[in-house]
């Protein structure tokens, strides 16, 4: 019986390939689990369908995110905070920077993406690198101004 793998199954093969296998191995074993479908012409055409539907979407997911990345790279976010007798009071968290780029530049980021090496606890100009999937980093310039 052909089947196509909806998952990745060990020693059989990966998600997408159609395999030959014994029934009984398909009907009670594979197709119950949701690891395979049994490979009919409507069923391989409709995966080929959903295949080209899922790259499409990645492909305007990359293209949106490079667009960001050059916003951002292109911009300058300003966040103020309370002045103490040294630096500022407290620090500047992940919430702080995601919520001023989100009210300055209007870009939704969630504070995971954003990968600080130190914490910011002092006014001034830091760079800051914010990662999206795909492998798309935007370096986004911080200012830390005092109030």
């Amino acid at each position: 019986m052909r089947v196509l793998l909806t998952q990745d199954v060990r020693n059989l093969g990966k998600k997408g390939d159609i395999k030959e296998v014994k029934d009984g191995y398909a009907l009670n074993f594979l197709v119950p689990r949701n690891l395979a479908k049994v490979a009919t012409d409507k069923i391989i055409e409709e995966w080929r369908r959903e295949q080209i539907e899922m790259e499409r979407r990645r492909e305007e997911e990359i293209e949106r995110y490079n667009r960001e990345k050059r916003l951002l790279e292109s911009s300058r976010v300003k966040i103020k905070k309370k002045l103490a007798p040294v630096g500022i009071k407290g620090s500047v968290k992940k919430d702080d920077i995601a919520k001023a780029i989100r009210e300055q530049i209007g870009v939704e980021i969630d504070k995971r993406d954003i990968e600080l090496k130190k914490s910011i606890k002092s006014v001034g100009e830091f760079t800051i690198d914010i990662k999206f999937k795909y492998g798309i980093h935007a370096k986004v310039k911080i200012e830390v101004v005092g109030e």
